[in-house]
Order: structure tokens, then sequence, then C-alpha cells
């Protein structure tokens, strides 16, 4: 029992992690709130794109000496646009300009990043995260631009899975869906960049689709799912600390592995929609076929049943 209080409390003494676990729940809480409505679009590349469109915007930062988080914000929200503006064309799929501009953006910031000597180093907190090193202006900068985005994420939650759901119902009904995609790619930045200090630009992707994942996997109602994915991805953040804390292992990535380990679980033993839970149903559908048909002997026997037609009495799942 002793040992069991000893894993809960004692992280909790020191400062520096309880600043990392008010991080750390804050991003996987607003992650799990913007990566359900990513999801739901289908369109997960475009969280990997953020996170590498960042780079020459943190490059630019890096080399001019002002704040990287501030230079990423910039640039991620410039290529956020761009693919909103270039997506317009429905030539083209959304993925294919998402992957476009993620390419270009990430290519421009190694180009302007050469020309700083001795960078590498000074960006390994950027690519990897360093969520046990932030201030308490960092809290703060999390917590204010946090309560921003749920408020923003809550003010146009219905018409964003409306487009989702279906773009040119949506446009029928007067909806504006270019600025929808605009306020959603907005979105997506914001998280990625707030986020980038609990598990590194590399990471990043993990905290924004697979909580959002594993909620899709375990509901069909919108409203369930937009609930479970932030409770999710702030539960998996405080585990991967506590077990980040416990084993003096990486922070960023054992909070990417705890999530990733209850996707698996999700995609196992989903109550509908799970692997291991749709075997079940597929065996004991002869069974229930065989009850059904134990059932009608007990009836006077239709003169012909087509074939193939349904056996009455059998359940439907």
């Amino acid at each position: 029992m002793n040992a069991v209080t000893d894993f809960l409390t004692a992280p909790w003494e020191h400062l520096f992690m309880q600043r990392a676990f008010a991080v750390a729940v804050m991003c996987g809480v607003v992650s799990g709130v913007v990566g359900a409505h990513v999801v739901l679009r289908g369109m997960a590349f475009i969280g990997d794109a953020v996170s590498h469109s960042v780079f020459p915007g943190v490059a630019i930062a890096f080399v001019f000496q002002f704040n990287l988080v501030l230079g990423g914000a910039v640039a991620g929200l410039l290529t956020a646009l761009a693919v909103a503006v270039f997506s317009q064309n429905r030539r083209l799929k959304e993925d294919t300009v998402i992957g476009v501009f993620f390419a270009a953006a990430f290519g421009l910031g190694i180009v302007i990043l050469s020309t700083a000597p001795g960078y590498s180093g000074s960006l390994e907190s950027f690519l990897f995260g360093q969520i046990l090193g932030i201030s308490d202006d960092d809290v703060m900068t999390v917590a204010v631009m946090g309560l921003v985005l749920l408020l923003v994420a809550g003010a146009v939650h219905k018409e964003l899975v409306t487009v989702s759901l279906d773009r040119e119902t949506a446009r029928a009904a007067g909806l504006p869906v270019f600025a929808l995609d605009i306020v959603l790619y907005a979105l997506v930045t914001v998280t990625v960049v707030i986020s980038l200090q609990a598990v590194g630009n590399i990471l990043v992707l993990a905290l924004l689709i697979t909580p959002a994942a594993c909620a899709r996997l375990l509901t069909d109602r919108i409203g369930v799912m937009i609930l479970l994915a932030p409770a999710i991805g702030a539960g998996s953040a405080l585990v991967g600390l506590y077990l980040s804390y416990t084993y003096a292992l990486a922070a960023g990535g054992l909070i990417v592995l705890v999530v990733t380990g209850v996707f698996v679980l999700c995609w196992l033993l989903a109550p509908r929609h799970g692997l291991l839970t749709a075997a079940r149903r597929r065996r004991k559908a002869p069974e229930r076929q065989t009850a059904g048909a134990a059932v009608e002997q007990g009836e006077e026997a239709p003169a012909a049943v087509p074939a193939g037609a349904p056996i009455r009495g059998t359940a439907v799942d």
C-alpha cells in the first residue's frame, strides 16, 4: 500500500512535475477536442503537415533570436491558410494539397536552418519535447491559449461537424465552408504549437490524432466522442508522466506510447467495433440461428422457404 501511495504522491512533491502535469493535462484535453474534429473530417495528415510546417518559423526565430513558439505559430497559420485556399479546387484532394505544402515548408525550414552553424542541439527540445523544463510562464501561456481554443471549438462545433459530414450540404445550407476550413486549420495549428513542449514536433501528431481515434472506436455519437477524446488524451498524459518520473525515461515518448497502448486496447475490445468483439459476435451468430430454427420447429412449418431468406427469430446485430 505504501508503494502505491508513494507512486501516486511522489511526483507532486516537485514543482517541475506539477508544471508538467498541468501542461500535459491541458494539452491532452485541447488536443482531444480539436483532434476529434480532425478525425471526423478524415484529415489526420493535417496534424503531421502542420507540425512540420511550423519548422521554418522556428528556424527563422532561431536564426534571428526571438520566440520559437511565436515563430512556429505564424509559420503554421500561414501554411494552414495556404492549404485552405488551394483545397478549394476540388480537382485535388485535401490530403494532396497538404502533402505539397508540408514538404515545401519542411524543406524551407531546413534551408533556413542550414545558415545557422551549431543549431542541432539548440532545437532538441523543439523536436523531442521538454515538458519537465517548462516555466510558470509556459504554463500560463498554454492555459490561456488552450481556453481560447476550447471556446472557439465549442462556438463552431455544429458547423464544423456539418462540414465534416457533407461539404456540399453545408454549402447549400449557407454555411461559410471556406471560413470554417480556415478556422479548423487554425485550431489544429495552435493546438500543435502549444503541445510542442509536451511531446515535441516529431510526436505531436499522436497526441492530436490517437485519443480521437480511440474515441471513434468506442462510440458512434459525436457528442460522446468529443468528451471521450480529451479524457483519453489527458489520462494518457498523466500516466505517461508518472512512468517517466518512476523509471527516468523520456516523458514525451512515454505519453505517446501510453496513448498508443490505449488505442490498441480499443481496437481489440471496443464494445461494437473492436476486433475481438466482432469475432465473438460472429461466433455467436450461428448459435442464435440454431436457437431460432429450434423455436420455429415448434410451429407449423411453412410450405416453402425461399433460398437466402432470413430465419425468423434470429437476432440481428
